[in-house]
């Protein structure tokens, strides 16, 4: 069975908590433990020692005897502990049982191997420490101290005379230990229910962002694009629920365009081959007549070539994904390229009455890049801009020579771009003329390309309108030292119109206006798309 991660969370943090829990329970009891153990014998020591001072004046002196037992019995109450002292075989000469209520048998005997211990003891072992039942001494175990008792005979010479033990039993330490366990337990049992309602309340909190999440990726695998997944909080979940919004609504409109761009595709597919069999059969069938073929081959002509260009911006884009385009740098004269894109539109332009402004003032100007991609950017802005001018409006271009970059502006009145299209206007397959009015032959492929081509080569562009008025379009090509020839490419691959070399002029100065030209102000500035 498949664990989820609130299970294998919830699970993780509560092992966790417990072994916290245990690891602060043994600390505890094992510190205390030692704690009472070293009290314990530090208190034992004191009064053997005080026991052993007095039995070895006594020892010495002969006399005073009788003090011992009183003193014995004093201690060892006091301390709750069991008091006795044996000569060097072990025998004990006087002994009180506060803490054992042990009963005094005759010749009482100590174990020769405590007593050999208790002999062998060196200067910087003060005392014997054992916890056990002194050898068969005790029934049960007991915490003992011993020391020794040297007197220093006639001729000066210490000799081992006795020995004073104090024991003490271990059963309160363990009465008291299982106490401060159970107090623990207590304190410890619902402070770990409390922690295991909180996880438990913090992680599932956590973990619904990633179930709805998971959710609504189930619901995009179905085809749903509206599900979205709510941001509660400000934190990394906060960010990813927002970050996984932001890709909804980009697969959202992904989708959008993608059936957008099936039925414009559908559509441009279409119209022309309907065009082009409706005209070829009738000039094989002969109900067109043979002064009338002319006429319509110029039609099929026209839809080959519409076909053609939407052949190659499928292709374009199909590079463009694969990551297969790239640009092949030359330096040639960017004017050039410009007024041989004005041209192809030279009868467009006529039968609208558009004014072209700008063309007397250029200049030759060269730069590096790819002439065929480039001249397919500038015919791509010009047809746009003819596409959408006004009757009788006008189209206004501007070269701009700066110092690190060559700008190219292409203006036109018109309609403008609503400002909720701006946004979107260089993204695939989207088309601000959505009831097809003007735009009859756009899929909107052409800004996109565009803009992948412009920055492909390192520059930008960008868009500005005010509705009513004017768009205008600027790109930017960055500049790089070359030598000022250049090299003449012919346009048809990448416009679908037949320039030939001698009608186009060799300077800007030897194209005649197609219009008359004139001035506009500036306005203010959108950036974006078409």
């Amino acid at each position: 069975m498949q664990k989820s991660i609130f299970k294998k969370y919830l699970t993780l943090t509560m092992i966790t908590i417990a072994l916290s829990f245990f690891t602060l329970g043994a600390a505890l009891m094992t510190f205390f433990g030692s704690y009472w153990k070293e009290e314990k014998q530090t208190l034992l020591l004191q009064n053997a020692q005080s026991v052993s001072s007095v039995t070895k004046k006594v020892l010495e002196s002969g006399t005073g005897s009788t003090l011992v037992p009183i003193l014995l019995t004093t201690f060892s109450q006091n301390i709750d502990a069991d008091i006795f002292v044996t000569g060097q075989d072990g025998e004990v000469f006087f002994g009180n049982y506060a803490n054992s209520h042990r009963t005094a048998k005759e010749k009482e005997i100590v174990g020769t191997n405590i007593m050999d211990k208790i002999k062998a003891l060196k200067a910087e072992e003060p005392c014997y420490e054992e916890r056990g039942m002194l050898d068969s001494f005790y029934t049960n175990k007991m915490m003992t101290v011993a020391v020794p008792v040297y007197i220093v005979d006639a001729d000066g010479k210490e000799t081992f005379a006795a020995a004073v033990f104090a024991s003490t039993s271990s059963s309160p330490m363990n009465s008291i230990q299982q106490g401060l366990l159970n107090i623990f337990l207590l304190a410890a049992l619902p402070t770990f229910l409390i922690t295991f309602g909180l996880v438990v309340l913090y992680s599932y909190n956590m973990i619904r962002p990633l179930r709805n999440m998971s959710v609504a990726v189930r619901r995009f695998g179905d085809g749903d694009f509206s599900v979205r997944v709510p941001v509660n909080s400000e934190d990394e979940m906060g960010h990813l629920a927002v970050a996984f919004n932001d890709m909804a609504n980009s697969l959202s409109n992904s989708e959008v365009m993608r059936r957008s761009f099936i039925a414009n595709v559908s559509h441009e597919l279409k119209t022309p081959m309907t065009t082009i069999a409706g005209f070829v059969d009738g000039i094989l069938d002969g109900t067109i007549p043979q002064e009338k073929q002319t006429k319509y081959l110029k039609i099929v002509s026209v839809e080959v070539k519409r076909l053609s260009r939407l052949v190659k911006s499928m292709l374009d884009l199909s590079r463009i994904d694969s990551g297969e385009m790239q640009i092949h740098p030359t330096c040639f004269d960017l004017t050039k390229t410009i007024f041989s894109a004005m041209i192809t539109f030279e009868k467009s332009i006529d039968d609208k009455e558009i004014e072209v402004r700008g063309l007397d003032e250029m200049d030759a100007q060269t730069v590096f890049g790819d002439q065929d991609l480039l001249h397919q950017v500038v015919y791509n802005l010009i047809e746009n801009a003819v596409k959408f001018t006004n009757n009788g409006g006008y189209i206004s271009l501007k070269l701009v020579d700066s110092i690190d970059r060559v700008c190219v502006e292409i203006e036109n009145s018109g309609p403008g771009i609503e400002p909720e299209d701006l946004p979107m206007i260089f993204d695939r397959f989207y088309k601000t003329d959505k009831s097809r009015s003007r735009d009859k032959n756009g899929m909107g492929l052409g800004l996109f390309i565009v803009k992948t081509v412009i920055r492909l080569h390192g520059g930008d562009i960008s868009v500005m309108s005010k509705m009513g008025q004017y768009t205008k379009f600027s790109f930017f090509i960055p500049k790089k030292n070359c030598a000022p020839e250049r090299k003449d490419y012919n346009q048809s691959d990448i416009l679908d119109a037949q320039i030939v070399d001698d009608a186009i002029p060799a300077s800007a100065q030897e194209i005649p206006p197609l219009r008359d030209e004139g001035k506009k102000s500036k306005d203010e500035v959108n950036t974006n798309d078409r």
